[in-house]
């Protein structure tokens, strides 16, 4: 399936990848593989993991990971299962002020519900105190193992050998990435998740700026496989004017424009209303293989990409915004009003694709080749990853 696409033919002349890039459950199998379970990821925000025992859990492919904040103010990143039985560890995200993450598997009744609730802190810490040597697998925020129970007669068992799996982790700007690889090279993990190139003129965009404001997260569950919200998002424009009349017409789409680099691609526009939410100019980045950046006006906001089977997938929006905005909630809600419109849009014309896709009308398609490069970036580099 991999070879049905030639990257090396031009875009003047090549074909898009065929549907079964889109449905095929083997085809899946090895994108997961060899997509998401390597290189560097993003997965969260810097501010969610900001104090002494922050943590927040999610799923990449098939792999559960959890990422926290230790005592010594170390970032930390770990699968998120018990090396006992592989029981998820935790789940959601919040502060576990206990210093500690306890296996639920093994957990009583009253134990379990301490965890999962918000009792004040002290109480929480009392409770551990008396009940800690009684409960099941308990490790620390360094992964360490530190009581595992029952463990008689268990030959050739060592606590130090059994701690949580890590992953490497790392901030890059105010987003938070892993990579299942451990042992990496984490002084400059930008370098390698964008390449040195897109690396610099990311940074001259300012669209890390560390002093953004978190505001909100939205979460979409899409119908379709993962790549045809990418395909979507890399357009450069084509739909725009056809499916978003409102966000066009804040747009000149002339001035439309699309730079490619190592692994990011830039997309460009000037806005024709400098008071609106999108300023004078929008910037929309593409890491690949499934994390976007927007930058437009005084918002930022970003979408991640999480595939959840063949023909479906999690859309993980984060909206930032500058600090002379963030008490304005006329001004927010309306914003955010603007953009519910648009993504409700794509989120239906996504859905249309994938029925398309499984149809037997349907094999290839070809490229618009003034305003879709970056698409064909994208399955370039997906080709390279699968090959």
């Amino acid at each position: 399936l991999v070879a049905e696409f030639d990257p090396e033919i031009p875009i003047e002349e090549a074909v898009t990848p065929p549907s079964s890039w889109y449905n095929d459950p083997d085809f899946y199998s090895r994108e997961i593989d060899r997509v998401f379970h390597r290189g560097w990821h993003a997965v969260g925000r810097k501010d969610q993991v900001e104090k002494v025992h922050d943590y927040f859990t999610g799923r990449l492919g098939s792999m559960e990971y959890l990422v926290c904040q230790d005592e010594a103010l170390s970032l930390r990143a770990f699968h998120n299962i018990c090396r006992h039985r592989a029981t998820l560890l935790t789940s959601g995200a919040g502060n576990n002020p206990a210093n500690c993450f306890v296996c639920p598997y093994h957990v009583t009744s009253l134990f379990f519900l301490l965890l999962q609730t918000n009792q004040p802190p002290v109480c929480r810490q009392l409770f551990f105190f008396h009940f800690f040597v009684f409960q099941g697998w308990t490790y620390g925020l360094d992964g360490s193992l530190l009581k595992p129970t029952r463990t008689d007669g268990i030959e050739n068992f060592r606590i130090h050998e059994m701690g949580l799996l890590p992953l490497d982790v790392a901030r890059w700007g105010p987003f938070i990435l892993i990579n299942a690889a451990h042992h990496r090279n984490v002084h400059h993990p930008g370098h390698e998740w964008l390449g040195p190139t897109a690396h610099r003129v990311l940074a001259s965009t300012g669209i890390t700026d560390a002093s953004l404001h978190f505001i909100c997260r939205r979460v979409y569950t899409l119908e379709c496989n993962w790549k045809v919200f990418c395909d979507n998002y890399l357009d450069g424009g084509y739909h725009v004017p056809y499916a978003h009349k409102g966000l066009s017409s804040s747009l000149q789409l002339d001035s439309y424009s699309t730079e490619v680099y190592e692994r990011v691609s830039i997309q460009s526009c000037t806005g024709k209303k400098q008071a609106s939410r999108l300023g004078s100019r929008a910037i929309y980045a593409f890491i690949y293989p499934n994390f976007m950046i927007n930058r437009y006006g005084p918002w930022m906001d970003t979408n991640l990409v999480l595939p959840m089977g063949p023909k479906r997938c999690q859309v993980v929006f984060d909206y930032f915004l500058e600090p002379s905005f963030k008490d304005d909630k006329q001004f927010i809600d309306g914003s955010l009003k603007e953009s519910e419109i648009v993504q409700v849009k794509d989120i239906a014309l996504c859905t249309a694709v994938q029925r398309g896709l499984d149809s037997p009308a349907y094999n290839v398609g070809r490229y618009s080749p003034s305003v879709e490069t970056a698409m064909h970036h994208f399955h370039r580099l997906l080709h390279k990853n699968l090959s």
